[in-house]
Formats: structure tokens, C-alpha cells, sequence
């Protein structure tokens, strides 16, 4: 079993930065990737950002890219989100997850994703 505990969100304003993280305990060896992605109300969920657990290269999608950054600590088994330049349209609950399962050429997919966080609250303030 695969547990994943987000902290870092919060309400700030546009333009300022937040850093969120995720702790993962358990398996940690089986990770083939990690990601990060959000659901706004009355929205589908979206992805946000993933890393290969071996290697470290990244996706991210056109609506992040430039201003969110995902790393990881291996030897702590933690995931970051470092989120810049923040927009009202971030606001979303953000969620962690781990894929122990799948390599891929992409990581963009929840379905590769077999373990989830409860999420943390983003607001961005306009």
C-alpha cells in the first residue's frame, strides 16, 4: 500500500507563489511516476504536472508550463509542486498521486495513477 499526504495549499494572491508537497510512504521502490492534478468546481479533472521516479524528466501541460515546477526527493520519498506566477484560474483542489504500475512515454493520464491524496485547497485571490 501506497499512502500520499499533501500539505502546503492556501489563498494567495494573484501573481504570488505557493509550494506544495507530498509525502509517500510505502513502496516506495515500485514508483514509476509521480503527478499532480487539480479539480476546480464544476470542472473535470485536470493534469497538472508528473516526474519519473528514475531519471526525474518531466510533463506538464500548456497551461502550466513555465510557471508551476514538479521535483522530488527521492531519499525523502517526497514530491513538490512549485507554483509561480499564480493565476485565478489555478484555484482548484490539487491532489497527489503515484503510479506503481505503468511506465509510459507520458505520465498526463489519471487512469496510469493507482494511489491518490486526499488533496490540499488552492485559492487564488484576483
Amino acid at each position: 500500500q501506497v499512502q500520499l499526504v499533501e500539505s502546503g495549499g492556501g489563498l494567495v494572491q494573484a501573481g504570488g507563489s505557493l509550494r506544495l508537497s507530498c509525502a509517500a510512504s510505502g513502496r516506495a521502490f515500485s514508483y514509476k511516476s509521480m503527478g499532480w492534478f487539480r479539480r476546480a468546481p464544476g470542472k473535470e479533472r485536470e493534469f497538472v504536472a508528473a516526474v519519473r521516479w528514475s531519471g526525474g524528466s518531466t510533463d506538464y501541460p500548456d497551461s502550466v508550463k513555465g510557471r508551476f515546477t514538479i521535483s522530488r526527493d527521492n531519499a525523502k520519498n517526497t514530491v513538490f509542486l512549485q507554483m509561480n506566477s499564480l493565476k485565478p484560474e489555478d484555484t482548484a483542489v490539487y491532489y497527489c498521486a503515484a503510479n506503481t504500475r505503468y511506465y509510459s512515454n507520458s505520465y498526463y493520464s489519471p487512469t496510469l495513477y493507482d494511489y491518490w491524496g486526499q488533496g490540499t485547497q488552492v485559492t487564488v485571490s484576483s
